[in-house]
């Protein structure tokens, strides 16, 4: 007899916490904050907004249907200066 790994009387449960600074949290708070300007201007719009972060690099990407416009690279610029990111380095 099988049993899967959710009835199994034995399994690992993992998890992740991640900190202020992160990358994790500063992508959050950028697509939140593109969802939040979006929904300002269009509270029937459709955002599925997913933000990738490197050294120097912000990657914003999904599908937003909306009738309104928002300057995306203008709002990511704000977030990352608001968490402290003022440096290029």
């Amino acid at each position: 007899m099988s049993s899967s790994f959710t009835t199994s009387p034995r399994y690992m449960f993992t998890s992740e916490s991640v900190t202020e600074g992160h990358p994790d949290k500063l992508c959050d708070q950028i697509s939140d904050a593109i969802l939040d300007a979006i929904l300002e201007k269009d509270p029937y719009a459709r955002v599925a907004c997913e933000t990738a972060v490197t050294n120097g690099l912000v990657m914003v990407m999904g599908e937003i249907t909306t009738d309104s416009y928002v300057e995306i690279p203008q709002i990511v610029r704000g977030v990352v200066r608001d968490v402290g990111y003022t440096y290029p380095e």
